[in-house]
């Protein structure tokens, strides 16, 4: 059996003829010999009908505080409708489907409610359909605990469904539809002539992903990555083959050119974020001051990220819109503290960054020509990033995929 996994988004379902679109694109599959597993969100986005964030808005409206185990059942209704619906749009073009709801595709997950895990999946149901030759449709962001208790799985939930179910099946490939043509060098509203990357490695998808490319969510990528099943970024309303996502290239023989020497992949942005200082000049209490700090802002919910300690200093950034609260906090415990509101962080990534020497160089002069302000860089081995005024984000973006030349 040649197990395909196909994932939707809810741009590519909102419409009759987009939802003909997708079941043309199945129904291919089917010909071609597979037999495909197809992942669905919920229909549409924000102010949708049938969106989650519709259900979200209706509800909170009666009252804002509705309990998680409450809120994953309303938000597991989307995918449900939209599950459903695609099962009749295959039916309709004589092709055997079936829709199975998360929990009963085996998706067994922890008691997070609103953002809980995987902790493994049983696809025994889905291998028998597949036996029978239906095409099966399985609602995306969902599971259920190990006492039957409906969940979901948060941000790129869907994303992260197909992946795991990619791997519980030894899928051929994990197919993730979308409204883009592929992984692009860079955002293309802000970089015209940014171009779409043919293949990327599991590393620098993921790291484009937690830096600010919203194409695939980087748990997904995570988990196919643990078995080396083929991920493929592609479009719902375009032929175009899309981005590769694997650890090795598809089509190379004995002899050809080496291309694993590409130092860049792409450049990603994070707007919206404020850099926090904090004097800690007490070297004595430096390591209690350091914990108090990070224990306080765990304890308010809220996530730090870009996180440098120095001998006098803690730096880190927040969200603006949580912002406010850490500073409160932050008074509240008679810190000397010094906020940039409204920064950025830009980042560049590439596998061939590691061990590589000049690159740090070419990103401080590119962006010390265009005339943006570095406030706090770091580095890893495979991506460097640099934060910087929010203002100066899209001029930053601009000349370092000018710079390391990724429109060639």
């Amino acid at each position: 059996m040649h197990i395909l996994v196909q994932k939707f988004g809810g741009t590519s379902l909102a419409t009759d003829e987009r939802r003909a679109q997708v079941a043309s694109i199945v129904s291919e599959a089917v010909h071609e010999g597979y037999s495909p597993v197809v992942v669905v969100s919920a229909i549409g986005r924000s102010g949708d009908p049938y969106a989650t964030d519709t259900f979200l808005t209706m509800v909170r409206g009666i009252h804002p505080d509705l309990p998680k185990r409450e809120l994953d059942l309303l938000m597991s209704c989307g995918e449900v409708i939209s599950g459903t619906v695609l099962v009749s749009t295959l039916k309709s073009l004589g092709l055997k489907a079936v829709l199975l709801t998360g929990g009963q595709a085996g998706i067994i997950t922890n008691n997070d409610f609103g953002d809980a895990r995987i902790v493994r999946v049983e696809p025994a149901e889905i291998l028998e359909q597949l036996a029978a030759g239906y095409v099966v449709v399985v609602t995306g962001f969902q599971g259920v605990t190990e006492s039957g208790q409906i969940t979901t799985l948060g941000r790129g939930g869907s994303d992260t469904t197909a992946s795991a179910l990619g791997v519980a099946l030894n899928a051929e490939s994990i197919d993730i539809y979308t409204d883009v043509e592929g992984i692009m060098t860079a955002d293309p509203r802000i970089v015209e002539d940014a171009r779409i990357l043919d293949t990327v490695t599991y590393n620098e998808i993921c790291q484009l992903a937690y830096q600010g490319a919203k194409v695939i969510h980087p748990r997904a990528v995570e988990i196919a990555m643990q078995r080396n099943i083929p991920l493929r970024i592609k479009s719902t309303f375009s032929k175009a083959p899309g981005t590769l996502v694997t650890n090795m290239h598809p089509d190379r023989e004995v002899g050809t050119d080496i291309t694993t020497d590409r130092i860049i992949a792409g450049i990603a942005h994070t707007p919206n974020v404020t850099q926090f200082k904090i004097m800690t000049t007490d070297a004595s209490n430096k390591q209690l001051t350091d914990k108090r700090i990070f224990k306080a802002m765990a304890l308010a919910d809220i996530s730090v990220d870009f996180i440098s300690v120095q001998p006098e200093a803690v730096l880190y950034t927040v969200s603006d819109e949580v912002a406010a609260k850490a500073v409160q906090i932050l008074q509240n415990m008679d810190f000397e503290t010094e906020v940039v509101p409204s920064c950025a962080k830009v980042s560049i990534v590439g596998a061939g960054i590691a061990g590589v020497p000049g690159v740090m160089a070419d990103m401080v002069e590119a962006l010390s020509d265009a005339g943006v302000t570095i406030l706090q860089s770091a580095d890893s081995h495979t991506t460097i990033w640099v934060l910087v005024h929010q203002r100066d984000m899209v001029t930053a973006v601009q000349a370092l995929h000018k710079k390391f030349k990724l429109d060639i």
